[in-house]
């Protein structure tokens, strides 16, 4: 596969950055919390003869750096979670670096790119080929797997993270995909009920401008949901991912139908411009003040993030899980691709790998760092922090709806090359075909050879 290693040279995120300090004394020969080393036998298989970093019981005082994104519950539960990780293991300090999505990534890149990471950093998993494509940014965690019990995973996920060497390059912390979601409010103030089908969705459209106003429309899309959504209606209607295993697998004309079927949408008022977005002013759309109103109903969002907009909505709203349409190709098929939704991974300029994986165990693997964390960033994977979440009563009712909707509905594994930064960046094709067609300033025809040139630029 081509690697494309694309470090743009964008603003750094809006981040916070705060040290916690560890609670209670510090020891430089304290006990380890993980009991017995991981049965690896699957994960090995990938990498032989690893060089592993042993679990012998103790650890070093240290100061490691933890670097994610997300939304406000996600941090609140993860600071919580890196807290109790330093009372149960004194001495080492966690330094945390968060904040929002916007310009998330390319902030990392130059981290990756200068060798300045954090010691953990989530992770998505197209990060992998984009960022580490000759397997030397992330650790490969079968070196670490007598910290992080890499047995806890299926196989498949695994498989997921794994680098071009064959190493995983991170945990993966849950498996995604994207579905609806809708202001049920707004939809019951329209006489109708939540689509349950493209051809209702077009119906809600013409419901929403006739009773409700221009500025209501049943869903916001931005140009990232736009190529999602056109790509789940083209491996409906063809019945072949859009990219297999690195490779193109999608014609221009093919391109330009599902260009033709976004623009129906913009067409039928089903959802506003972008023009009509950007005039919003709003950093992203759990922050427009449209989508908090109701005025815009609907999103397509990854079944391990709808909080950040459930907590959102005004007060007396109700923020309701859809149903993945069957009728996009008009046989039967939903399209819909999963992944991993995110990873965690140990940076190889790490001067305290053997601490950073000990954070990764903790807050997947332990029953009490788990439990802590929730469902913030979906079902958990781990199978021990599964039970132990699930027995907490700590899976988020509307996460685990929209993850099984998803999981019954997903047809293909996404392609990591589909979100190449090259692609989905603030300066990718998809913003660039995408916005441009919805401001008007070129045909789908032309909008389709572009979004081609871009896939092919990506792609073997």
């Amino acid at each position: 596969m081509k690697n494309v290693k694309r470090f743009l040279s964008l603003g750094i995120a809006a981040a916070m950055t705060l040290s916690l300090a560890a609670c209670g004394g510090s020891s430089s020969s304290a006990q380890s919390g993980s009991d017995n080393a991981a049965d690896t036998s699957t994960a090995a298989a990938a990498t032989a003869d690893v060089e592993k970093v042993e679990n012998d019981g103790n650890y070093d005082e240290c100061t490691i750096k933890f670097s994610w994104w997300g939304g406000d519950s996600r941090h609140e539960a993860t600071q919580a979670a890196v807290k109790a990780f330093m009372e149960k293991y004194p001495g080492i300090n966690v330094e945390v670096n968060f904040g929002a999505w916007s310009d998330w990534e390319a902030a990392r890149a130059l981290e990756f790119q200068s060798g300045t990471a954090a010691d953990v950093n989530q992770i998505n998993q197209s990060w992998i080929n984009e960022f580490d494509g000759d397997g030397s940014v992330f650790v490969d965690l079968n070196t670490l797997s007598e910290i992080i019990d890499l047995s806890q995973y299926s196989a498949d996920s695994l498989a997921m993270m794994e680098d071009v060497k064959g190493g995983i390059a991170g945990v993966p912390v849950a498996l995604t995909g994207r579905t609806f979601y809708w202001d049920k409010t707004t939809f019951e103030e329209a006489g109708i009920d939540v689509p349950k089908s493209l051809e209702e969705l077009r119906a809600a459209g013409k419901t929403f401008k006739e009773k409700l106003g221009d500025d209501y429309y049943p869903l916001a899309l931005g140009e990232l949901d736009r190529a999602i959504f056109m790509t789940f209606y083209l491996q409906a209607k063809y019945e072949k991912p859009i990219i297999d295993n690195g490779k193109l697998n999608v014609t221009v004309e093919e391109l330009k139908d599902g260009l033709d079927f976004i623009m129906s949408l913009e067409e039928d008022h089903v959802i506003p411009s972008i023009k009509v977005i950007d005039g919003d002013a709003a950093a992203s759309l759990d922050q427009n003040p449209k989508f908090i109103d109701g005025r815009y109903a609907g999103i397509l969002e990854w079944d391990s993030a709808p909080l950040k907009y459930k907590n959102a909505l005004a007060e007396g709203r109700e923020f309701v899980v859809g149903d993945e349409f069957t009728d996009l190709g008009g046989n039967g098929k939903t399209g819909v691709f999963t992944k991993a939704s995110l990873g965690f991974a140990v940076s190889s300029t790490s001067e305290h790998p053997k601490e950073a994986a000990m954070l990764i165990e903790y807050l997947c693997n332990d029953p009490e760092g788990a439990v802590i964390m929730g469902s913030e960033r979906g079902i958990p994977e781990s199978k021990a922090g599964y039970e132990a979440v699930s027995a907490a009563g700590g899976i988020d009712a509307t996460i685990e709806e929209a993850h099984n909707k998803v999981m019954g509905a997903a047809e293909y594994p996404e392609d990591p090359y589909f979100e190449s930064n090259d692609l989905k960046g603030s300066e990718g094709t998809y913003k660039y075909v995408f916005g441009g067609l919805s401001y008007g300033e070129f045909d789908t025809e032309e909008a389709a050879q572009e979004l081609y040139d871009g896939f092919e630029s990506v792609c073997d």
